[in-house]
């Protein structure tokens, strides 16, 4: 994100108990082809005597939902796809129980957020995913896959945040996923342009090691 070249789309888990350990995401392989979003109002009907139409008595606003098709292919490599993405995608329909829900004190699964550059931004939960496999390998490993994936939203806001980069995204908040050879200094210069601002995402993230980045990490980049 932020690199030269395609943005690709990823899923990023946000719920984060311990600062210590990164955020789980995962990146698409192909970005989807199309997005599909889905509003509904909760209307109920009332009564009114003698007359051809009802009354409606508006009783609260539906979660925006969204849904895609992401394309998996991991043949070349010769890999397991579940590996590295589609068992990613199910953990995140897991119960955690390191995230306690404040109303039945039990464990549920994390919230999520869709992001596909700054354009496209959605804090959601996961409802359902469906996966179909449709190559293999000789030994039975599927290596191609199609996976369904619904998300439901759970914070009142547009889906298409704004792209101006000092205004964020979602929440306020924008996420970078650390490749090979990503140095502090060079996203704060992709993100905010501006290399000394390296010390203010290196804080957000409360990192302790600044000079070596895993790879896959999950970074929450502060506004400028």
């Amino acid at each position: 994100m932020g690199s030269s070249g395609l943005t690709k789309a990823s899923i990023v888990k946000l719920d984060r108990q311990n600062r210590s350990v990164r955020n789980e995401s995962v990146e698409v392989l192909f970005n989807p082809k199309e997005l599909t979003f889905a509003k509904q109002n909760n209307w109920q009907l009332g009564q009114r005597p003698k007359s051809n139409v009802p009354d409606f008595e508006f009783s609260g606003g539906g979660a925006t939902s969204l849904k895609l098709q992401l394309f998996f292919d991991t043949y070349a490599a010769g890999k397991d796809v579940r590996k590295d993405y589609i068992d990613k995608i199910y953990k995140m329909m897991w119960v955690d129980r390191e995230l306690t829900d404040e109303k039945n004190k039990k464990g549920r699964p994390p919230t999520v957020r869709f992001q596909w550059g700054q354009t496209v931004g959605f804090d959601a939960v996961i409802t359902s995913v469906s996966t179909r496999f449709t190559l293999f390998l000789p030994d039975g490993s599927p290596v191609r896959a199609i996976c369904d994936v619904m998300f439901s939203q759970i914070r009142d806001a547009d889906f298409y945040p704004p792209q101006n980069p000092t205004s964020g995204g979602m929440g306020g908040e924008r996420f970078w996923i650390v490749k090979e050879g990503d140095t502090l200094a060079w996203i704060a210069f992709s993100e905010l342009n501006d290399t000394k601002q390296w010390r203010r995402i290196a804080d957000a993230n409360r990192l302790t090691n600044v000079r070596h980045l895993a790879p896959g990490t999950v970074l929450r980049i502060p506004n400028a």
